[in-house]
């Protein structure tokens, strides 16, 4: 790498070969210069340069940066909690059975941020180690520490098929990508057989739930109904018995307050200080994400709401796309892009404003889950882009690689949501749902986030997408995803299908041992001579 500065700071020049990992080497009061003129050190994507940021603005102490990084994180996941009501309309409206919906619509929800931060990771080429860290850390952080503590919270037998087709298949992915990066390139061939193999995928759930139903229906087992009733009967226990209309002014005021006062009042002073600090990120989604709720009975309809999404949701779209690049676009170099959608925006907000009700939604309501989901995905898209960038730049500061960034603080930050949730699923009774939501999440992200991430950034370089290894750690990391897979493809059958104590304890133990490899090996204890 050889020589970092060719002149004094005032009249910096920078070596075009210079990486921005080097501005530790320089003293701190050269490090603003540094970042300003290093060619490396320029992001291409991202609101906000946050190296810059780091060694201009903000002090030397790294908690402004640990703030920022967690703001950053609660607004991927806010924007994934409005993802999925939407993504569950949109499968509802075109007829999807549960199966097909639960691994397409759903697993898309649930693993959004996974899937975003890969491909905000590999659009560029100096962090797509991060993608590679995440990806693989995010699986073994699954398949140990969040399958080891439903196997401990609640004992239960898995179902051997649904097991084994997940385990089998999660196994092709995680080889494939091993054999990408041994080789350190993917073509197009490739990156669409991730996106064909899980579209495989896919239709082995359907057939094999077919054929499944097909034996119960022969056997004579009725299906029992879910009790529906029961919900909405419970519901509308807090509904008054003589109903008044509401005016449009305090529909549009309620729609907007993210607090309900009977939870507030339940809830002890921790969660209200954090309800406090989270409240204008979620009236901002309310404000430009539209939201069509099924499970109730005017589905989440609030007209001067709705009719105002039709403003701010394809103004949010066009300020929010690709870092804002069409912000500043003009039309034949006359007429800004974001002019012309505010005038169409207003234009339909009037014509659903004088032909709606507040009471009753439109037949065309469903659209609206349409709106809801793109403008989620250019949310989540643009705040993933914004994590990137963070981790990127902890990177720098600390001198840690990618990698090790992406199997921990990324990883742990998109996976630690799921975690709690499978752990609640499992002591309310449903250890099997919980176990295959463990598996069937990560093969989506895993297949979608590399299949994607490489497919974006070919159409952008028109090019085949680079993708190297960064050193020991990267091999570290795969190996140890593939050992806990073969392992329990191992070890749970040969204890017939029954997952307890010691298996939960045993897969702890493994990411207990990997994580402390990975560090060492990251700090230079463990290496390859």
């Amino acid at each position: 790498m050889g020589e970092i500065m060719t002149a004094d700071i005032h009249g910096i020049r920078m070596c075009l070969c210079v990486q921005c990992d080097h501005v530790m080497n320089v003293s701190a009061a050269d490090r603003c210069a540094f970042v300003k003129n290093t060619p490396d050190c320029s992001l291409e994507d991202g609101f906000i340069n946050y190296l810059q940021v780091a060694f201009c603005l903000l002090p030397p102490d790294l908690t402004p940066l640990t703030v920022i990084l967690c703001v950053r994180l609660v607004c991927v996941r806010a924007c994934a909690c409005v993802f999925c009501p939407n993504l569950s309309a949109i499968s509802t409206s075109l007829h999807l059975t549960h199966n097909v919906a639960g691994v397409t619509f759903l697993a898309l929800g649930n693993g959004a941020p996974d899937i975003f931060s890969a491909i905000a990771a590999f659009s560029r080429p100096h962090t797509a180690g991060l993608a590679v860290g995440a990806l693989f850390g995010a699986g073994v952080f699954v398949t140990t520490i969040v399958a080891g503590s439903v196997a401990l919270v609640k004992p239960f037998a898995v179902p051997s098929r649904p097991f084994l087709r997940d385990v089998i298949f999660y196994m092709v992915a995680v080889f494939w990508t091993y054999l990408i990066l041994y080789r350190g390139t993917t073509t197009l061939a490739e990156t669409l057989g991730y996106l064909g193999l899980y579209v495989a995928y896919v239709l082995t759930v359907v057939i094999s739930a077919y054929i499944y139903s097909r034996q119960k229906h022969l056997r004579g087992v009725q299906h029992i109904p879910p009790l529906l009733h029961f919900w909405c009967v419970t519901e509308s226990e807090y509904r008054p018995l003589l109903q008044y209309p509401e005016s449009t002014s305090r529909i549009l005021l309620s729609s907007l307050n993210p607090v309900d006062s009977r939870k507030w009042r339940r809830k002890k002073w921790k969660w209200r200080v954090l309800k406090v600090l989270k409240t204008p990120v979620e009236v901002m989604l309310l404000l430009c994400i539209p939201v069509v709720d099924l499970d109730k009975e005017d589905r989440n309809w609030r007209r001067p709401l709705n009719c105002l999404h039709l403003v701010t949701a394809p103004l949010m779209c066009v300020l929010a796309f690709q870092s804002g690049i069409f912000g500043d676009y003009m039309i034949e170099g006359q007429f800004p892009l974001w002019l012309l959608t505010l005038l169409l925006g207003l234009f339909l907000c009037a014509i659903v404003f004088c032909s709606t009700t507040n009471e009753c939604p439109p037949r065309y309501h469903p659209i609206f889950a349409l709106l809801g989901f793109v403008v989620s995905a250019v949310l989540i898209s643009a705040a993933a882009s914004e994590v990137v960038s963070i981790l990127h730049m902890l990177g720098v500061v600390l001198s840690l690689s990618n990698t090790v960034l992406g199997l921990t603080l990324l990883a742990w930050g998109n996976s630690i949501g799921d975690c709690f949730s499978d752990i609640t699923l499992a002591r309310q009774g449903y250890p099997r749902m919980a176990i295959s939501a463990c598996f069937g999440g990560i093969i989506f992200n895993m297949l979608f986030g590399v299949g994607l991430g490489c497919l974006v950034q070919r159409i952008k370089t028109h090019s085949e997408v680079q993708l190297e290894p960064e050193g020991l750690l990267t091999w570290i990391l795969a190996a140890s995803l593939g050992l806990s897979l073969v392992l329990s493809f191992v070890i749970v059958p040969m204890s017939r299908f029954h997952l307890g104590w010691p298996y939960g304890i045993f897969l702890l133990i493994f990411y207990a041992v990997f994580l402390i490899v990975a560090l060492l090996t990251e700090f230079g204890i463990i290496y390859v001579a």
